[in-house]
């Protein structure tokens, strides 16, 4: 058993000093930091421990079998350590200042004050290294102050140290269907899911596969893949997929012979849930990235009832198949997301061939496949509504720059929309931080949804 002895603070070491005292001792020098009264007593521990662990990159020591049975009994310890471990810190000990057979810790009390004790240590491989002496809090309004030491060692070598409120998604698993390319809301999502630690699935159109495939293979997309820490997104597998046709026997005789489908099996929504499964057993998070109208320029009086329910079936039933048949293989707590536009509840001239139906069906179908799928399979589901991006599949529509130019002139943010943006939103609504977020659609446009008048409009010049 390791010997935690010259790691461990003891009670003697803890002096709580003042409310209106709060400091560090850096080698000589003070570190204040600065916690506002009315700020703190309306917080739980949580935050004076957060600021803590931020400010000096430090990894708290967890005791072994010698930690006190009381403090693992105690609900509140499990929520702190999840709380710091969600920073994507290491536990490593806890050892309490003094005993009590009292609550420890309590989500509802007041930190009336704190001290902390930092010394500069050296070692042979880590010279500058910062050990965390200890840290007392104390809570009111108990009569009695009660503390606890958090011990901590800081290592340099530790590249990926947590700031602020990281979004995790080490160890969970996502299926995003719609990815063709590497400049579209499909691609954002992926990559943002990979740079918080998702394994990445994809699901493909048919046409679209050699070409997506071939290019991944020959690094075209390689740059496109490049995460904020310097690697290259993974993509773990890429399956073919048409969500328009859910079983094998939904597929017309043309489809099945027609040349872009050769080479090509099991890509029926159906076929892809049971493949997936047999590959990977079960996934956390599935994406729909996908549409299609086939008369999306044509105004909704000159579409015919073909073109309509293209778009429909393309475009928001899609949706409903991907989750009734992955349901069974989302893990209890997982998400799904769609991406929405808002043709749904505003005209948008020209955005036609019943695709701001089918978008208007999305988002209804949202909120009751947030209530379905939440009761069957504790999943949450949400929809984004992201503003306009001048991608391939988006161009389709013809006059999609002057819709980017519109958003951009209207908006109350005047900037570019970037595909990132999106993905970030996706990351976290698919995460535990979202985890009372279902049913929503979320506006990622700029705050355009917000415009009741177009401001560039010559009527308003002066």
């Amino acid at each position: 058993m390791t010997n935690h002895d010259s790691l461990l603070v003891s009670p003697q070491e803890c002096s709580g000093g003042p409310a209106s005292e709060p400091r560090c001792h850096r080698n000589p020098s003070h570190l204040t930091i600065e916690v506002a009264a009315e700020s703190i007593r309306r917080q739980n521990s949580f935050l004076l421990i957060d600021i803590v662990l931020r400010q000096f990159r430090c990894y708290p020591i967890i005791a072994d079998s010698t930690f006190p049975e009381m403090l693992i009994q105690n609900a509140e310890y499990f929520l702190i350590m999840e709380a710091v471990a969600a920073t994507g810190l290491q536990p490593m000990a806890v050892k309490t200042c003094v005993s009590s057979p009292s609550r420890m810790f309590t989500s509802r009390a007041i930190i009336s004050g704190s001290n902390l004790n930092v010394t500069k240590t050296r070692s042979d491989k880590s010279p500058s290294a910062l050990s965390l002496q200890s840290l007392c809090v104390r809570y009111s309004p108990s009569s009695k102050h009660q503390r606890f030491t958090i011990r901590a060692m800081s290592e340099e070598s530790e590249k990926m140290a947590a700031y602020g409120l990281p979004i995790d998604l080490r160890g969970k698993r996502a299926f995003i269907a719609g990815v063709a390319d590497d400049n579209g809301y499909g691609w954002a999502i992926a990559k943002a899911l990979s740079a918080a630690g998702a394994e990445i699935i994809v699901g493909t159109w048919v046409p679209a596969l050699n070409i997506f495939e071939t290019s991944l293979r020959r690094g075209k997309f390689d740059e496109s893949r490049r995460l904020p820490n310097g690697s290259l997104m993974e993509i773990v597998k890429v399956y073919p997929l048409d969500a328009v046709y859910d079983t094998p026997e939904d597929v017309p005789e043309e489809v099945k012979t027609n040349k872009r489908y050769a080479g090509s099996s099991k890509w029926t929504v159906k076929e892809v849930a049971e493949s997936v499964r047999n590959d990977f057993g079960n996934i956390d998070i599935l994406v729909h990235s996908l549409a299609n109208g086939p008369e999306v320029t044509k105004p909704l009086l000159e579409t015919s009832r073909k073109g309509y329910l293209a778009a429909i079936s393309a475009s928001s039933y899609s949706f409903v198949s991907l989750l009734q048949h992955f349901l069974p293989i989302i893990n209890p707590g997982g998400a799904s997301i769609s991406l929405t536009y808002i043709a749904s509840e505003r005209t948008i001239p020209g955005y036609g061939g019943g695709m701001s139906s089918a978008k208007a069906a999305l988002e209804s179908d949202t909120k009751v496949l947030a209530f379905e799928a939440g009761r069957k399979g504790q999943v949450r589901v949400n929809t984004i509504s992201a503003g306009p991006l001048g991608s391939r599949a988006a161009k389709a529509i013809g006059f999609i720059e002057k819709m980017i130019d519109y958003s951009y002139s209207n908006a109350p943010l005047q900037k570019e929309l970037l595909a990132d943006e999106v993905g970030y939103t996706a990351a976290f609504l698919v995460s535990p931080l979202a985890s009372a977020v279902t049913g929503s659609v979320v506006y990622v446009d700029n705050g355009l949804n917000t415009m009741g008048l177009a401001t560039d409009s010559p009527m308003l010049a002066v």
